[in-house]
């Protein structure tokens, strides 16, 4: 049976992917650098560890979906990103979502630690903005738009950087 999709008009170039619903509010800044982008995105709460079937179908069937990339947010054991990028083609990111128990130092290493062959980009403990900047960057060598978007975007910062200076 294939996951139910929102029908939103755009064809969703990123796929965010959560372990739980829990970590809605870390991921709202990847959201927000999507929207400022352009880029059209989906997001799905899918547990490597409690709809593992879900999980793998989503990353099975993201690239035949127009997926061009997958942010995975997880934190504790942090199998999501891994799973993911076990099952799809296409790059996947990882965000270490800060954890109870270990700060989130727990969900970094299970995300980072991935063995060769399966690489999955990890970015900073509940590192959203960079995540989606990365996503962006990736797409970008496809979409020239996006090129030129990230082009201003880092001149926007050089130029708040400079004008700190008195």
């Amino acid at each position: 049976m294939p996951l139910k999709r929102k029908s939103s008009g755009e064809r969703p170039l990123v796929g965010i992917m959560l372990g739980s619903a829990s970590d809605l509010e870390q991921v709202e800044p990847a959201k927000a650098v999507l929207k400022e982008f352009g880029v059209p995105f989906e997001l799905k709460i899918l547990s490597a560890h409690r709809t593992p079937d879900h999980a793998f179908r989503y990353a099975a069937e993201a690239e035949s979906i127009g997926l061009e990339v997958i942010i995975a947010a997880a934190g504790g054991a942090a199998h999501l990103p891994g799973v993911v990028a076990a099952k799809t083609l296409l790059p996947v990111i990882g965000i270490p979502m800060k954890s109870k128990a270990l700060n989130g130092l727990d969900s970094l290493l299970s995300i980072v630690q991935m063995p060769a062959g399966i690489p999955v980009a990890t970015v900073a403990i509940d590192g959203a903005v960079n995540a989606a900047l990365l996503a962006v960057a990736i797409m970008a060598g496809k979409h020239p738009e996006l090129r030129e978007k990230l082009r201003r975007y880092r001149k926007s910062l050089e130029e708040k950087v400079l004008s700190s200076n008195v």
